[in-house]
């Protein structure tokens, strides 16, 4: 019984460590759009999410059947679902009649009532306290995904298994909700050190200190940005090649090229160039605003900032990731593209802690300061 109630556990920690290390990097990005900054506090309640949601699954889902599924349900199916109210308190008292308190409270009946109870408890601090929802709406809520778990268990994850695996029982809707609604209660007290989002979100708009964590963010905010785009095109091209029937290349050809490194290159590093400030998106994202004598710089400035930053590195990589046939002397280039690209990273990112205003070696080269997008204004050149 112990093993059965603690392995899920075991599942939700390292998931949910898996899921929000997955997802940091946008979870940081979204804090400095909504909140102006980052809150430590709020991260530690989105991992707190993220674990909870994995063991949540994990205790109401898993194991699921596998192997042949018809001979499965043949064997371990379940037949119809427990649709009478309290019928768990009939089941206490019968199996702990002529116990002694500390034998009826150690009873797989009562540990499994509290249990359902215990389960929800998170369910109703995280979307009371860190999500800011009223007490009704977080208990309705409990309940809500309570059904859709019985309901889940009881089709047989709607039609994939063809029985049900679980039973599915009306008593466990109504100790979840109450779960639901004791965490909805107590979430004032026990996440009362976590800061409300419309407490952060009212100093959004306070300009803060360039730090060398936030440059880097910016930074790889950048880079993410043009790798994902890039899968996001070349998967779309394949894709759209497999529904009308024709061949996918073998290797890398024009077409990947141009969808996968040639577009995402200049949406990513020649597009914000020309626009407003002349920041990276990743800039854009944590605040961050490029200034030439405090004021905007010439179109000219900026594209010298650009092509001594990432569109520098951009270019490496579309270099770097040519398709074959190429002329001779363009694929000796092409072959020591890679390892440039990897050292001017390299070099871009140590540079930062070690110039002015943290600006980097672009600023450095262009002459820019970085400053808060979020200073007073100043009129553009």
């Amino acid at each position: 019984m112990t093993d059965r109630w603690t392995w899920p556990a075991y599942v939700g920690l390292l998931g949910g460590a898996l899921l929000f290390a997955a997802f940091l990097v946008p979870a940081l990005a979204w804090q400095y759009r909504r909140y102006g900054r980052l809150s430590g506090r709020r991260l530690l309640g989105a991992a707190a999410v993220a674990v909870y949601g994995v063991a949540l699954v994990a205790y109401t889902l898993l194991p699921l059947p596998s192997g042949d599924l018809a001979r499965w349900c043949a064997q371990y199916g379940v037949a119809g679902a427990e649709l009478v109210p309290f019928h768990s308190l009939a089941d206490v008292r019968r199996d702990t009649a002529g116990l002694g308190l500390g034998a009826t409270l150690r009873s797989t009946a009562v540990l499994q009532v509290v249990f359902n109870v215990v389960l929800f408890v998170p369910w109703g601090v995280l979307v009371r306290r860190y999500l800011g929802r009223g007490v009704l709406v977080t208990t309705l809520s409990g309940l809500l995904v309570s059904l859709l778990v019985e309901t889940t268990q009881y089709t047989g994850i709607f039609g994939i298994i063809p029985c049900s695996y679980r039973v599915a029982d009306v008593d466990d809707v109504l100790t979840n909700t109450l779960g639901a609604l004791l965490g909805a209660l107590a979430a004032p007290l026990l996440l009362r050190w976590m800061p409300r989002a419309g407490e952060l979100e009212a100093r959004r708009e306070e300009a803060r200190p360039v730090t060398v964590w936030r440059r880097w963010l910016g930074m790889l905010l950048d880079a993410l940005l043009v790798t994902a785009l890039g899968v996001v095109l070349q998967v779309a091209y394949r894709t759209v090649l497999y529904a009308l029937g024709r061949p996918l290349p073998d290797g890398a050809d024009w077409a990947q090229w141009l969808l996968g490194t040639l577009v995402p290159f200049v949406v990513v590093f020649v597009v914000p160039t020309f626009l407003g400030s002349g920041a990276s998106w990743g800039q854009r994202t944590v605040w961050l605003a490029p200034r030439w004598a405090g004021r905007r710089g010439t179109t000219a400035q900026r594209v010298a900032r650009a092509a001594a930053g990432g569109a520098l590195w951009g270019a490496l990589g579309l270099l770097s990731d040519l398709p074959a046939g190429i002329p001779a002397a363009v694929g000796v280039a092409a072959s020591v593209a890679a390892p440039l690209a990897a050292l001017f990273a390299v070099v871009s990112v140590v540079a930062v802690p070690f110039t002015r205003s943290r600006r980097g070696l672009s600023g450095a080269v262009s002459g820019a300061e970085l400053v808060d997008a979020r200073e007073v204004p100043v009129s553009p050149r």
